[in-house]
Formats: C-alpha cells, structure tokens, sequence
C-alpha cells in the first residue's frame, strides 16, 4: 500500500474505494507498508505538509503513527533493502518521485501487488490495484 492510499484509510477519505477498503480490512490479506511510507509521511510531516488528508483528519483511534499500526498487528512491516534500492536506481524513469520508485522496486522484487491511486505507477512492470476503485 502507498502512502497516499495509508493516509486515506487511515482518515476514512471518501477518495479511498470500496473495495480497495475491503481488501485493507479483510482479515486474511497481508497488508504491507514499506519503511519508505513512514520516512515520508515524517518528511510530510516535518515540513507541515502531511498528504492528501490534513494531519488533524486522521482518525486517532487508529493512530497516526505507522509504528503504531505495526506494533497492532495491522500491517505488515516492509524494510528497505540494499536489493529493493538497486532495482529502484534502475528504473525507468517513468515517475520522479523517489518514494514511489522505492514501492515500484519493492512490489517487484518482493512479488506484491501495489495498492495506489498513482496512474503513473501502472507504466511499470509491476502489478496495480486502483485504490479508487
């Protein structure tokens, strides 16, 4: 899962679909969120620019903070490794930003399907699932 489609669950956004919200809260389905995800929401964070939905929206009830969401067992913790960072520099440059080549690189050497609203990720070798839909 990508940060935008994270932050938009975590705030029940009305942009995350239906069944893109489903295959999150279906109990048999390991959820992955990359180490990439938290690095940038803190990024966000720390230059008072958190994401798609403003920081005070997030449903606190299910925390804010990634860590949090690990420790309670509701997502799967995806590290960065040396291999992921290899096939994220050789990359076609189809999309700039550096988060997002990082979760292309991890989907394909890991073999998971990337959860995004991100059309742009699709033109890479790897499979998409429209968290829209």
């Amino acid at each position: 899962m990508d940060t935008s489609t994270l932050i938009w669950w975590a705030g029940g956004h009305a942009a995350l679909g239906p069944q893109a919200a489903a295959a999150i809260e279906e109990q048999g389905n390991a959820i992955f969120v990359s180490a990439v995800t938290s690095w940038e929401i803190s990024i966000k964070r720390t230059i008072g620019k958190f994401g798609p939905v403003p920081d005070a929206d997030i449903d606190h009830r299910r925390g804010a903070d990634v860590e949090w969401w690990m420790e309670q067992g509701l997502f799967e913790e995806l590290p960065v490794s040396a291999r992921h960072g290899h096939v994220a520099g050789a990359l076609p440059v189809h999309h700039r930003d550096p988060f997002d080549r990082l979760l292309v690189a991890q989907a394909q050497v890991e073999g998971l399907v990337l959860l995004t609203p991100d059309a742009a990720l699709r033109t890479y070798d790897v499979p998409v699932i429209d968290a829209r839909t």
